[in-house]
């Protein structure tokens, strides 16, 4: 699949605030101290099984996650406390076999002349609490490779993801793609409940912001993982 016009939007927390709002047996990874949240708005095109081409109508739609970052037997990955999407396949299908904590939700994304992603979300109604973003945002700098040991690497390099399913039994999904390229960004929001919704309360500080225009990735099945260091 491919992954188009990304705006990472990153906050320190304290880590037992965000311990807290993950299931059991797993622990926040930390950088210098601090646990991290992201709330990262983006479409999705060419999303299929390898074996198979793409499925017109269920290939192309927007996403929207609220993610931090935990360690299991050293490996550092992804966690996602939730992610929105447009696609009710998508939603049922990554909620039945990846454990994966989709809702679905009303969502556009459309880039203007001027380089701005606009971009809307609302959780449809029974699909899980309520939760919306509105705004609009872009690129405002030049082009860069995260430098390993840097904030930006911590946050943005992880290849697997983990989940848990009803069991608290935890999976890790391994997932690949080339380094990030990534640009300063700004972003003007005018709604954001997508982390409240998750129990989760940000700071009031404003976000370390990142652009990334396009990213080609692939992902394998589940497997189990071990408890966290």
């Amino acid at each position: 699949m491919v992954w188009h016009d990304l705006l990472f939007m990153h906050w320190p927390l304290e880590p037992r605030a965000v311990e807290a709002a993950l299931p059991p047996g797993i622990k926040p990874d930390l950088y210098e101290g601090r646990a991290w949240v992201g709330v990262v708005p983006f479409w999705m095109s060419g999303v299929r099984h390898r074996l198979h081409p793409p499925l017109p109508g269920l290939s192309r739609f927007p996403e929207l996650n609220l993610r931090t970052y935990v360690v299991s037997q050293g490996r550092p990955g992804v966690y996602f406390f939730s992610l929105d999407a447009a696609s009710r396949l998508t939603v049922w299908g990554a909620r039945r076999f990846f454990h994966l904590n989709y809702f679905l939700a009303r969502m556009r994304a459309r880039r203007s002349t001027d380089g701005w992603v606009e971009y809307r979300s609302a959780r449809r109604e029974g699909a899980g609490p309520a939760a919306r973003f509105a705004g609009r945002y872009r690129d405002v700098g030049a082009e860069f490779v995260a430098r390993p040991g840097s904030l930006e690497h911590f946050l943005t390099e992880r290849y697997c993801l983990y989940a848990a399913d009803a069991r608290a039994l935890w999976w890790r999904c391994e997932i690949h793609h080339g380094p990030w390229r990534l640009r300063p960004a700004e972003a003007e929001v005018g709604q954001n409940t997508m982390a409240g919704a998750s129990g989760i309360r940000l700071p009031a500080t404003p976000p370390l912001l990142h652009f990334a225009a396009r990213q080609d990735m692939v992902a394998w099945w589940k497997r189990p993982a071990g408890g966290p260091e």
